[in-house]
């Protein structure tokens, strides 16, 4: 029998580290460019209380998102010791391409996996190389894709990416700025005739509100009035990405793992896109009570905002690299333990899945 597993994982976590004592001497303004009422330092007080966030990664100046998604490729690759000729597909997921310091420009051509590819130097012509635009949910989304793609007969061996750098996209007059984070992570999904019965891929979910939530998070001007009103930063409606995901994500979460056939008392660990840490605990919470059980597992759902920040598609593959490496403290995984992956972003895009490890 075979399965769908992953055969190796990688991550680039950068070097430069922002602290939030260092946005002290920031102006943080309203949308409509009025001082808040509040010191910066009980600003930042109150935004690590919501999203328990002490420090986050930005990318090294002479570095783009291609060049860390690369970086987080071979390290995959490594790990899983494959052969990166015979590889499928490249899926990489982002969401504003490459950007250069200092500018506002995506660069998105040609595509970021094409980029990857390249820097990889993969030769085989039938290694086909796409991006995946589905906002947080991205490397996830890819990870089902890749998948489906296997099962179809369409490859055995995927490279899934995500990879950001939201730093250079962010507004530094508001205060939400302080979630962004930039990194990648990586994996090698293949197909084995050798692997366990039910390990690997068991089930999916995935949704996409596009109605009066499709602007919950998107690009908007600064909300400095001094600013030149034509460059785009990125921009979230917190409360309403806060409420949306909390009465969607949960739903979602147990519609894969009714699907997986698994009891979810089964279930081991919970990766969550590292978004909000009170928005994750609210999630994982709402998930279980949809199972009539009042309070999650201690220890069931890891975590690396605390010093990652946010890095968008980059946050779930990471976490599960540093979990699998044994670089989370009192998390590590086992053959034969049930996971699920679970994320929420713009567009508004939802997905979970199951997975035997």
């Amino acid at each position: 029998m075979s399965r769908n597993i992953i055969t190796g994982t990688g991550a680039y976590i950068p070097t430069h580290i922002r602290k939030n004592e260092d946005f002290n001497n920031s102006v943080f303004l309203n949308e409509d460019g009025t001082p808040f009422n509040k010191r910066t330092d009980q600003i930042i007080d109150n935004f690590k209380k919501i999203t328990g966030i002490e420090e986050r990664r930005y990318a090294e100046a002479e570095f783009s998102s291609s060049e860390m998604a690369a970086f987080a490729s071979q390290a995959a690759i490594d790990d899983s010791g494959i052969d990166k000729e015979r590889i499928s597909q490249i899926i990489v997921a982002h969401n504003y391409g490459d950007l250069k310091p200092g500018t506002f420009q995506p660069d998105t051509v040609p595509s970021i996996a094409s980029r990857v590819k390249h820097k990889l130097g993969i030769k085989n012509p039938e290694c086909v190389a796409y991006d995946v635009l589905f906002g947080c949910p991205g490397w996830l989304q890819g990870l089902i894709q890749a998948d489906c793609f296997i099962k179809a007969g369409a490859g055995t061996i995927f490279l899934v990416v995500g990879t950001e750098t939201l730093s250079r996209i962010i507004d530094p007059f508001d205060r939400d700025s302080m979630i962004f984070a930039d990194g990648a992570g990586a994996c090698i999904l293949e197909k084995r005739t050798d692997s366990q019965p039910q390990q690997g891929i068991l089930s999916a979910a995935s949704r996409s509100d596009c109605l009066e939530e499709v602007g919950f998070i998107n690009l908007g001007t600064s909300y400095s009035r001094e600013t030149d009103d034509a460059t785009g930063y990125i921009k979230m409606q917190g409360r309403k990405v806060y409420e949306y995901a909390l009465t969607n994500v949960p739903a979602a979460m147990k519609d894969c793992l009714d699907k997986s056939g698994a009891s979810i008392h089964e279930l081991k660990m919970i990766f969550i896109h590292q978004a909000n840490e009170k928005m994750d605990e609210s999630i994982l919470k709402a998930f279980y009570q949809l199972y009539g059980i009042s309070e999650p597992p201690a220890a069931i759902m890891p975590m690396s905002i605390q010093w990652l920040g946010n890095s968008s598609v980059a946050t779930i593959p990471t976490l599960l690299h540093l979990v699998r490496k044994g670089a989370i403290e009192g998390h590590s995984l086992s053959p034969g333990d049930l996971i699920m992956f679970a994320s929420v972003g713009a567009g508004m895009n939802i997905n979970a899945v199951c997975y035997r490890y």
